[in-house]
């Protein structure tokens, strides 16, 4: 249970080191590039390698701004959106 005696702190991320606008900036930095944004933001989420980023329009050092569950979190939500899933939905197919 949290402690209501003391401030409680909330901390928003700026525009620039969001998950969402990042991803875009990277992506579009890697498409520029010629890479395959898709195959080198995997092989940064799944290894923390920042060499599989670019360095282009500092691609690079924004990706490494947020957190990589964080990037796993906003592509999954994407995702889901995309499929038009319901919440309910998600319990239904887990057996829950």
């Amino acid at each position: 249970m949290q402690d209501l005696e003391n401030t409680q702190y909330f901390k928003v991320a700026p525009a620039d080191a969001r998950a969402d606008g990042v991803l875009a900036d990277v992506y579009e930095a890697l498409t520029e590039k010629g890479y395959n944004p898709v195959n080198q933001i995997v092989g940064y989420i799944m290894s923390g390698d920042p060499t599989y980023i670019t360095s282009h329009k500092n691609a690079r050092s924004k990706i490494m701004r947020v957190e990589r569950d964080e990037l796993v979190e906003e592509l999954l939500t994407e995702y889901i959106r995309s499929r038009n899933w319901k919440q309910e939905d998600i319990h239904a197919d887990n057996g829950a």
